[in-house]
């Protein structure tokens, strides 16, 4: 019985329990009701709260780290603009450009090389497709006519205009540092492509000057099947990707070109063994035949005789006369021959 009692005395208060978590509940419903303030802080909170778990969350701290690696890879690319230590054949420096490019082309900073590359190829397709131009004359006169009607309206109302208050104090201008160091950078530029231009042609890179000579073959085929703009498109596809094919897999490729040049050089070899042989039986050849004609013209002159077997000597010639031969001439001697002379006048 007792046992029953206390099992009754427990429900009881369970209910009570519930009966107050429902009346409590409740009672913060109608509060929420009768106050609309509390409505709007609740959700000012809920909103607060999501923010900092979506700002907070895994996917903005991976967003966070990838812009400060983009950065730190765009700080160092645009560090390696310097002169490199190495110059040109002809012993002259060669242009920070030169480091510049090598370094954006090896991929050593590969978000600073993806975004060079989408820039690039971005452009080539925003000019092919888009009508820039175009759509530069339309913005110049869009704007000039907002501010010349702002202008208009403005003196007409409030004998003021509104581009005029617009107006800044003093116009912006170039200051000579900015401009010095833009124009030296184009010069560099400029060098830079003037420099590589001389050493492709002069062969001072073999495997330069043969991808330059490969790229002009396939381009002067390929210009008559695809337009400019994907000649362009196919290039820098090319450039940035041939160095990173080659850094990805470059032990395949050196011991590939390393058992290629082994087959080219024992070619030349055996081709140089074969020159060098053949030159030798032709030079032995043509000594052979030297002596033999040498000795054959030194026994035709040695061994001359005469028609009784013995070898003719100077006296037995007789000699030379000393004093000139005179000829004598008769004085009345006629011609043997008279030509006959034609009349005038022919007769019949």
């Amino acid at each position: 019985m007792a046992d029953l009692n206390g099992n009754a005395n427990g429900n009881a208060n369970i209910d009570a329990l519930k009966d107050s978590k429902c009346f409590t509940a409740s009672q913060s419903r109608a509060s929420t009701t009768r106050h609309p303030s509390n409505l709007l802080t609740t959700t000012s909170t809920d909103a607060s709260a999501a923010y900092n778990s979506v700002a907070n969350g895994p996917v903005a701290q991976n967003v966070k780290d990838q812009s400060i690696k983009t950065t730190s890879e765009l700080n160092n690319l645009a560090a390696s603009r310097t002169t490199p230590p190495i110059p040109a054949a002809t012993g002259q420096p060669l242009t920070h450009y030169h480091s510049f490019f090598s370094e954006l082309l090896s991929w050593n900073n590969p978000r600073a090389s993806a975004i060079a590359y989408a820039t690039i190829v971005s452009l080539i397709f925003s000019v092919r497709y888009l009508d820039v131009f175009r759509w530069g004359f339309k913005l110049t006169w869009m704007v000039l006519a907002i501010t010349i009607a702002a202008e208009v309206a403005g003196k007409a109302l409030v004998n003021n205009g509104f581009a005029t208050q617009l107006r800044p104090r003093k116009y912006y201008t170039v200051p000579r540092q900015t401009l010095d160091a833009m124009i030296g950078d184009v010069h560099e530029l400029v060098n830079f492509f003037v420099i590589e231009a001389q050493r492709i042609l002069f062969a001072e890179n073999i495997s330069a000057s043969a991808a330059a000579a490969l790229g002009a073959f396939l381009s002067y085929y390929l210009v008559k099947i695809v337009p400019y703009w994907g000649l362009a498109l196919i290039g820098t596809t090319v450039v940035f990707f041939a160095p990173l094919v080659y850094t990805t897999n470059q032990e395949l490729i050196d011991s590939q070109l390393k058992h290629a040049s082994d087959i080219v050089n024992a070619q030349t070899s055996q081709l140089r063994k074969v020159a060098v042989q053949q030159t030798e039986q032709a030079t032995q050849l043509t000594k052979q035949y030297m002596g033999d004609y040498t000795a054959k013209a030194q026994s035709l002159i040695k061994g001359a005789t005469g028609a009784d077997g013995k070898e003719l000597k100077p006296t037995d010639f007789p000699a030379a006369p000393k004093k000139d031969i005179k000829t004598s001439e008769p004085k009345n001697s006629e011609p043997a021959f008279k030509s006959e002379q034609e009349p005038l006048i022919a007769t019949y």
